[in-house]
């Protein structure tokens, strides 16, 4: 059987995007449910006014970006820049916020400028990501699960008020009690915060087996070499910005994680940028991914459809 085409390219003909979801919204639902990932080309979508309004045509409200894990700026609204990583770096595979107890069902991608050279959203199907971990590796997260630890303030990583979007530390004992997230305040500014989440997730809506989570994405052996490096020279262990490990706190074997990467990038595909793209992804059933580039790359992001709970 021939796998999904991940993304499945809808040509526009510089019709209206936003009326042409409009008019065909539920066969496109339902596409995005068979591929993982939309990608809708020579449309005009109007700017990034445009943009939000094809997120609520097909989603309703974007969400607020919330427990952050990579710093980016609000173009307008709930609608943001990507992730303002320096464009020499990689950003590796992974699925938005699955190291929350509540994350986003639907991604949404636009391109007001396309870069130079390179800088693609690699995409995965967690499903062929699913079939493709050794079987053992697999049972073993969904027995033990996986945990992250994450530490803010102290000069490293993102602080936790802007992580969590508020400076009172009380909110934020309320918010990290409600998502099943441990706690421990460090001093007058450092923050250290434990969650444990599944590994493997069942679509809410195909019933696919479905490999979700941050464990490779958080954990340290995945960062470039040299940064990698440098932070374990200044950090301990339990003070790195973010590690995980299996659930009940063991770490988890490298062995296991060269295995994880080499299955990301086996199921990875892409495609180039181009102007007013709109690339749409579910996020439960496709990882995405950024490449590095050169020139100026602008893209737009949102989230829609909350989905999870603790």
């Amino acid at each position: 059987m021939t796998a999904p085409q991940l993304p499945l390219t809808v040509d526009g003909g510089d019709r209206r995007l936003v009326e042409h979801i409009r008019r065909h919204r539920e066969e496109l639902r339902e596409q995005l449910l068979v591929h993982g990932a939309l990608l809708f080309r020579d449309f005009a979508v109007d700017g990034v006014d445009g943009f939000d309004a094809v997120v609520r045509e097909l989603s309703g409200e974007p969400l607020t970006y919330a427990e952050r894990s990579s710093p980016r700026q609000a173009i307008k609204g709930n609608v943001y820049t990507s992730t303002e990583y320096p464009p020499q770096e990689e950003i590796f595979a992974h699925n938005e916020n699955s190291y929350q107890a509540v994350w986003p069902l639907v991604l949404y991608f636009y391109c007001i400028e396309p870069p130079l050279t390179r800088g693609a959203t690699p995409l995965s199907s967690t499903r062929a990501l699913y079939a493709a971990i050794d079987p053992a590796v697999r049972e073993e997260f969904e027995r033990r699960r996986w945990s992250v630890v994450r530490n803010y303030g102290g000069g490293l990583g993102l602080p936790w008020a802007e992580v969590f979007n508020t400076d009172d530390r009380e909110e934020v004992q309320r918010h990290c009690a409600g998502q099943g997230i441990e706690t421990t305040w460090i001093g007058t500014d450092r923050l250290r915060t434990r969650a444990v989440r599944d590994a493997v997730h069942k679509h809410p809506v195909t019933g696919d087996q479905v490999w979700f989570n941050h464990a490779t994405f958080f954990h340290v052996t995945t960062l470039p070499e040299e940064l990698r490096l440098g932070l374990q020279a200044l950090c301990k262990p339990e003070d790195l910005p973010s590690n995980t490990y299996y659930g009940d706190g063991e770490p988890i074997p490298d062995d296991v994680l060269d295995h994880l990467r080499d299955c990301y990038r086996a199921t990875s595909t892409r495609f180039d940028y181009r102007r007013g793209d709109v690339l749409v992804l579910d996020n439960m059933l496709s990882t995405h991914a950024r490449e590095p580039f050169t020139g100026p790359r602008k893209i737009a992001v949102a989230m829609a459809e909350p989905y999870g709970g603790v």
